[in-house]
This record gives structure tokens, C-alpha cells and sequence, in this order.
């Protein structure tokens, strides 16, 4: 067994029971819960949409699980699949934040559920502010796939185009991230406003710039 396969093996079980204990915490609170749980808040941090308790409890922790697997799954049946072992202590950090953010998510809703005086549209901005941050950190060890990462017609076209794309585009997510956390402290809408347009001008520039770049070395 390769000293890789010794890391992630446990990594994965510890995500796998963490995803346990968060249907056992909703079993141990399930007395305390209102019958209808707070499912969607809109840009003025205030519930939209409510979810019979059960069938949340249910939903939620299932939901992060199957992402998970499906995750799993991703190296195996991805054409490029021998690329992954280029960047698997990314993709398996990834995989991990994935849970422990959505984990966060579902916690935070029940504590809120509790009467606790939570700002659940604040952690979901805190919380997808570290993991664009996270990613736009390590986008540059990224190695080509068709699963993970900047997809563009230009990028999937070109190695090279995927390689450079992520590597300038790593920074304006990182900053992006960034602006997510801070935005905390920003009136819900406007926090809304400024996260979108953050998101989108780093999107934008790595789809144009591999535009351009595919464009630059196909007139070679």
C-alpha cells in the first residue's frame, strides 16, 4: 500500500463519519426541532422556504453523501483519469471541504431551527468564501480532466491552455474567495451584489483569457 493510499484511506472514513454523526445529531435533536424546517432564505437573510422536519433530516445528510461518492467516482470514469494522481491531495482536500462546508450549512440551519440567533446566509457566505479560496489556491496543480476545474471549449481543447488558464485564473479566485469572507460583514443584498460580481469577473477573465490563448497559439 502506497504511502497515498495510506493518507486518503483514512480521510475518507473520517468524512464518511462525519456524515453519520450529522444524521445521529438530527436523530438527538429531532424532539427539540419545529415541525417545519428553514429549507431556502432570500437576499434579505430571511426564510423563503420551509421542509417538513423529517424528510430534511433525511434530505440534507444525503444529499452531502451522495456528493461525496459521486466525487469518489469522478477519477474512475473521467477519460483523463490517470491525470488525478497529478493533483490527488487536491482533489481529495477538496472533496473533504465540500463536506465539512455543506456539514456546516446543515448545522448552523438546525441551530437556527433551536432558536439560537444565527445568521445562516452568513456562514453559507463565509463558508463558499474559504472554499473558493481554497481552490483558487491550488487551481495551478490542477492537471487537465473533464471533471475538475476551469472548463472551457478552449481549455478541454488545449493541454497547455488548460495548464496556464488555471494558473493566472488561481489568484482572481483566491481574491474572489476573499471578498466572499469580508463580505460578512456587509448588509445581506449588498454583500449578495458584491459576492456575484466577484465570482463572475474571475469566471469571466479565465474564459477569456483561454479564448485568446488557444487562439495565440493555434495562429502559430
Amino acid at each position: 500500500m502506497s504511502q497515498k493510499t495510506k493518507f486518503r484511506l483514512p480521510v475518507s472514513w473520517i468524512v464518511i463519519a462525519l456524515i453519520l454523526g450529522l444524521y445521529i445529531l438530527g436523530f438527538i435533536l429531532y424532539p427539540s426541532l419545529p415541525g417545519m424546517m428553514p429549507s431556502h432564505w432570500n437576499l434579505s437573510g430571511r426564510v423563503d422556504s420551509y421542509m417538513p422536519k423529517t424528510w430534511y433530516l433525511i434530505f440534507f445528510p444525503t444529499l452531502i453523501l451522495v456528493l461525496y461518492l459521486l466525487m469518489s467516482f469522478a477519477p474512475i470514469i473521467d477519460p483523463k483519469a490517470e491525470n488525478y494522481k497529478k493533483f490527488s491531495g487536491v482533489y481529495q482536500g477538496f472533496r473533504a471541504l465540500i463536506t465539512l462546508v455543506m456539514a456546516g450549512i446543515y448545522v448552523a440551519t438546525l441551530l437556527y431551527a433551536l432558536g439560537i440567533p444565527i445568521s445562516v446566509a452568513k456562514v453559507v457566505i463565509f463558508a463558499l468564501g474559504i472554499m473558493l479560496t481554497f481552490t483558487g489556491n491550488y487551481f495551478g496543480k490542477v492537471r487537465y480532466n473533464y471533471t475538475f476545474g476551469i472548463k472551457t471549449p478552449w481549455t478541454l481543447a488545449s493541454e497547455e491552455v488548460w495548464n496556464k488558464t488555471h494558473r493566472i485564473s488561481g489568484p482572481l479566485w483566491v481574491m474572489a474567495g476573499l471578498v466572499w469572507i469580508f463580505s460578512i460583514f456587509l448588509p445581506d443584498k449588498t454583500a449578495f451584489v458584491v459576492d456575484m460580481a466577484a465570482l463572475m469577473a474571475a469566471t469571466l477573465y479565465g474564459f477569456v483569457y483561454s479564448f485568446m490563448l488557444y487562439n495565440k497559439l493555434d495562429g502559430k
